[in-house]
C-alpha cells in the first residue's frame, strides 16, 4: 500500500512553476467574473514562475500545501500592511486550486499561518478578501474571522469593497 503525504511547508525557489500554475488557476476560479477581465488578467500574468521563484525569498512567507509532490494551494504571510489597525500579523493570500478545494485542506493552510504568526509573535492578524467573494467570506467566517474592517480596491476604475476580517 502506498501512503499519501500532505505536507504544510514553506515554500522553496524550486516550487516556483507550481506555485505560477496554482495561483492562475485559485485566481481565475475565485475572481472571474468579479474582477474585470484584462485587469484580472494582468494580475495573474505578472506572477510567472520568475516573480514567485523571488517571492520564496522574499520579506514575506510563503507556504505551500504538498500533496505527494503537487502543490494543492499555498499562502502567504507576514506583517500587516495597514498600519492603522491593532493587529501584528496578516495573511495576504490563502488559495487552494480548484479540485482542491472543500475538503479540509484550506482550512489545515490557515491554520498553520495563524500558528506561525503567533510563534514570531504577531499579536491578532487581519485578512481581506472580496465582498462579493462569499466563499472567502464564509471561509474566514467558518474559521473565527469577524469583518471588522473595510475598504475599496480599484481594478481598471471599478471599484470593489473589500471586507478585512480580523482575529484578535
Amino acid at each position: 500500500m502506498k501512503t499519501l503525504s500532505i505536507d504544510v511547508r514553506p515554500a522553496a525557489p524550486d516550487d516556483a512553476r507550481a506555485l505560477s500554475q496554482a495561483h492562475r488557476e485559485a485566481w481565475h476560479n475565485s475572481y472571474s467574473g468579479l474582477i474585470p477581465h484584462q485587469a484580472l488578467t494582468r494580475m495573474v500574468e505578472r506572477r510567472g514562475e520568475s516573480w514567485w521563484r523571488k517571492a520564496t525569498s522574499g520579506p514575506a512567507t510563503v507556504l505551500v500545501v504538498d500533496i505527494g509532490g503537487v502543490i494543492a494551494g499555498y499562502a502567504t504571510l507576514g506583517l500587516n500592511r495597514a498600519r492603522g489597525l491593532p493587529y501584528d500579523g496578516e495573511i495576504y493570500e490563502i488559495y487552494m486550486r480548484p479540485e482542491y478545494q472543500g475538503v479540509g485542506l484550506g482550512h489545515t493552510l490557515f491554520h498553520e499561518c495563524r500558528r506561525l504568526l503567533k510563534s514570531l509573535g504577531c499579536r491578532g492578524l487581519v485578512v481581506w478578501c472580496l465582498e462579493d467573494c462569499t466563499v472567502a467570506a464564509e471561509f474566514f467566517r467558518s474559521n473565527g474571522g469577524v469583518d471588522g474592517v473595510e475598504g475599496v480596491e480599484d481594478f481598471d476604475g471599478v471599484n470593489l469593497r473589500k471586507l478585512g476580517f480580523i482575529w484578535a
